[in-house]
């Protein structure tokens, strides 16, 4: 019965991936497919506001010259690339909060706390034309980055502790799920059709606090993290009553006992701050396949192919590019949805070989396009079928499983820093990539995508010899994995709790 869904566990679930979905739109609002057009409507609001609005501006509103090129006035660029950039420094910055904020104020509350950012966020964006629009957006965009490196530790952590072990790994790629939904529907509302345009730029960016509203009204009747109340508080009977409400009514004792032997591995060591963790060689091995798997997922490239695609589509003669663009979004979904199929079933190191191995082909096929497109016209085509296997590739194991699989290689006592470090890495590379990638571009041309091609091969390797299967595995049993790497005797809280369970049930 400890396996089965319940409705509580699903709408737990759901309220915690509203977070996610919240990040995906927030990452997908700037980076939507009509970004240029969208771009040169702020930068106008901007440059009226900085009082340097002059006729290239209207120009290029008009069209009169080409899409990609720049403003001439540095104080819009530079305003403009500071809305671009805060997002990313906010979730570098606050992913170091996870630890504190989800053991303090618990999950359920950590969450409803950070509400207060997203909706603060949601709100400056949105007034954005009744004030100064660069300061505002500035702000809004750096708080929701706040939020959002907190939301990207706190809902994989809370998921992660509330799922049955049957089904942890597709409840823990609901993440990223959430967060591709949450990219496509900034890409079809960003439309200039919709909320793309002038007089409604500010609603779109705006409706990124949105969802956080719904989930503070949701989160009020979830359930807590049973692991937190009972290893973290000490609170038995509220433990006993978050496992009945997420798993239906069922004898406790073997998760019971799974927790307090858990707890009595917590309470033999050390307070583990983010610090301490760094320096402990008794966690190495897992922190550095945990910071590798976040590694390769932001160098795998695929935020280089989202700034590639349109230029791509353009040059396969594709007439709207920007729906090509939507389409790939689509796909993110679906093979998603795959993956969250999948990875109880194939594993989490099997669907990450995969991903790698795949993205890494379809690197090189890309390149081979784009240096021979201007020989051989079909060649073009070439680039696109490979853009949407990498896409694909991503999903299925890349993109979702580094986000769960780091709470399910640590034990609860170092688990909160653990994510924070990790989620730290990730937004720190995001950022490396966003920042670098147009100066690789320039350097390499063609050629650009060779780097990912070698990277991604690496990151194979070291999936193969590194990474341990967790598929069906309690928290105990993949420690005990590590343990056996390190050549040290394995823990002994599986043998414990089995004596546990076995004093209280009256079948021994």
């Amino acid at each position: 019965v400890s396996q089965q869904l319940t409705g509580t566990l699903a709408l737990a679930v759901f309220t915690a991936a509203l977070g996610s979905l919240q990040m995906g739109y927030s990452l997908g609002v700037i980076n939507a497919p009509q970004k240029v057009k969208r771009t040169i409507v702020i930068e106008r609001h901007y440059a009226r506001s900085l009082g340097v609005y002059n006729e290239e501006l209207a120009r290029r509103e008009r069209g009169n010259t080409t899409e990609h090129e720049e403003p001439t006035d540095a104080t819009v660029v530079m305003y403009w690339s500071l809305s671009v950039a805060t997002f990313s420094i906010g979730g570098m910055v606050s992913s170091f909060l996870v630890s504190f904020v989800s053991d303090i104020r618990g999950r359920i509350k950590g969450m409803l706390f950070i509400n207060v950012l997203a909706i603060t966020a949601g709100l400056l964006m949105g007034l954005a034309k009744m004030g100064t629009p660069y300061l505002m957006v500035i702000a809004g965009r750096a708080i929701m980055g706040l939020y959002c490196g907190l939301s990207s530790g706190l809902v994989p952590l809370y998921i992660g502790e509330i799922s049955p072990v049957k089904y942890r790994g597709a409840m823990g790629a609901l993440h990223q799920l959430a967060i591709v939904i949450g990219i496509l529907i900034s890409q079809v509302i960003g439309l200039d059709f919709l909320l793309g345009n002038d007089d409604m730029w500010h609603v779109l960016l705006g409706l990124s606090g949105a969802p956080a509203i719904l989930q503070s009204l949701l989160l009020l009747v979830c359930p807590e993290s049973p692991r937190y109340l009972y290893i973290k508080l000490g609170k038995v009977e509220e433990a006993c009553k978050s496992l009945k409400r997420l798993k239906g009514d069922y004898d406790t004792s073997k998760d019971i006992a799974e927790m307090q032997a858990e707890k009595e591995e917590v309470m033999n060591e050390a307070q583990m701050s983010i610090l301490r963790l760094l320096r402990s060689s008794v966690y190495r091995q897992q922190l550095f396949v945990a910071l590798m798997m976040h590694l390769s997922q932001q160098f795998s490239g695929i935020n280089a192919i989202f700034y590639y695609s349109t230029s791509i589509f353009q040059t396969a003669g594709v007439g709207q590019p920007v729906y090509a663009t939507i389409g790939m979004g689509v796909i993110n979904i679906i093979f998603t949805l795959v993956s969250v199929m999948l990875v109880d079933r194939a594993g989490r190191r099997t669907l990450t070989m995969v991903g790698l191995g795949g993205m890494c082909c379809c690197a090189v096929a890309m390149t081979v396009g784009m240096v021979f497109q201007d020989v051989y016209s079909w060649m073009s085509y070439l680039s696109m079928a490979a853009i949407f296997l990498f896409v694909s590739f991503f999903e299925i194991g890349p993109g979702p499983i580094p986000w769960f699989i780091v709470a399910e290689i640590f034990s609860q006592g170092p688990r909160p820093a653990a994510i924070a470090l990790a989620g730290c890495c990730n937004w720190t590379c995001n950022f490396i990539v966003g920042m670098f990638f147009p100066y690789l571009e320039g350097l390499c041309g063609n050629y650009v995508f060779v780097i990912f091609a070698v990277l991604l091969f690496g990151f194979t390797v070291f999936t193969y010899m590194r990474v341990p299967e967790t598929k069906g595995k309690t928290f105990e049993e993949i420690t005990a994995v590590f343990h056996h790497k390190r050549g040290a005797p394995p823990s002994k809280p599986q043998e414990e709790a089995e004596m546990v369970q076995l004093k209280s049930s009256t079948e021994a």
